[in-house]
C-alpha cells in the first residue's frame, strides 16, 4: 500500500447520493516532528482500503478506513507514517499575507495589490495590478469577498456552458469553502464549487465544473462517467488534474 494518497481529484458528493454518512468519526492526535498533529479517522461504508491524507492547510491528518476496519489499526498506520507526514508538512506553501504590494493570484495571473485609501473600495484590475481602496483594516475581507463574487460569476458561466453541452437544465450553484473538495454535486443536482478555484488558471476551474456536470448524469466514477466528461470538457482533463495535484495547496496560502 502506498504510504499516503492525496485525493486532489475532485469528486461528486456521493455520500449525499448513494452512501450514508461516516459511521464512525474518531479524533486523536499523533506526534509529528515534535508537534501534536490532530488525526481524524473516519469509517466509511464505501471505503475498500485505508488512505492517509493531510488537510490542504496542514491542520490535521485524515484517515479513511472501511466500515470493518479498526480505529487502533488506523492510528498505528498514521504513526508508522509520521516521517511521511512530516515531509508533506514541510512542503506546504508558506502562509502569505494580504497587504499592499503583495501578490494575489486571479485566474492564474499574479496581480500586485495596489492599495490606496482614497481609491475605490471595489477592486479594479489594470496592467497587472489590483487597485483597491478603503481602510487598510478589512482589506483581506474585502478582497476575499471580491474573489468570491468573481468565482460565482465565472462558475455560473462555466456551468451554463457545460449544461448546454450535456443537455442538462442548469442547476442551483453555490460556493464552498471546503478544505478538501474542489466541487460537489448533491442528490438534488445542485452544484457547489470551491471559491479558491478563481485563483487557478481558467482551464483548471472549468475542468472542475465540467466534472460536476458529468456527475449530473453519472453519480460515480465509472468508465461511462469518464467517457461523458471527455465529451464535455474541451481541454486535457489529465493536465488539469495534474495542476491541482501539484499546485492546489498553494491556493490555501492566502485567506487562512
Amino acid at each position: 500500500m502506498a504510504k499516503g494518497v492525496f485525493d486532489w481529484l475532485r469528486r461528486a458528493d456521493t455520500k449525499a447520493k448513494q452512501t450514508p454518512a461516516p459511521r464512525t468519526v474518531s479524533r486523536r492526535s499523533i506526534a509529528v516532528e515534535g508537534r501534536e498533529l490532530p488525526l481524524v479517522i473516519r469509517k466509511l461504508s464505501h471505503a475498500r482500503r485505508m488512505t492517509l491524507r493531510l488537510a490542504p492547510d496542514g491542520s490535521e491528518a485524515r484517515i479513511s478506513i472501511p466500515a470493518w476496519g479498526r480505529i487502533g489499526d488506523a492510528e498505528a498506520f498514521a504513526r508508522d507514517r509520521a516521517d511521511w507526514l512530516a515531509g508533506q508538512l514541510a512542503r506546504l506553501p508558506a502562509t502569505q499575507s494580504i497587504a499592499p504590494d503583495a501578490s494575489l493570484p486571479l485566474r492564474g495571473e499574479a496581480l500586485q495589490i495596489d492599495w490606496s485609501e482614497s481609491a475605490r473600495r471595489k477592486p479594479v484590475v489594470a496592467n497587472g495590478r489590483l487597485i483597491v481602496g478603503g481602510p487598510i483594516e478589512g482589506l483581506t475581507t474585502r478582497l476575499q469577498r471580491w474573489l468570491e463574487a468573481e468565482a460565482l460569476s465565472s462558475c455560473a458561466e462555466d456551468l451554463a456552458h457545460y449544461c448546454s453541452r450535456a443537455g442538462e437544465t442548469v442547476p442551483r450553484l453555490s460556493l464552498s469553502r471546503a478544505q478538501r473538495r474542489w466541487g460537489s454535486c448533491a442528490a438534488d443536482g445542485s452544484i457547489r464549487m470551491n471559491w479558491r478555484l478563481i485563483m487557478a488558471p481558467d482551464f483548471v476551474r472549468r475542468s472542475v465544473v465540467a466534472h460536476e456536470v458529468a456527475h449530473m448524469r453519472h453519480f460515480d466514477h465509472s468508465p461511462a462517467f469518464h467517457a461523458h466528461l471527455e465529451t464535455l470538457y474541451e481541454g486535457d482533463i489529465d493536465v488539469a488534474n495534474r495542476w491541482l495535484k501539484r499546485h492546489g495547496r498553494s491556493l490555501y496560502a492566502l485567506f487562512g
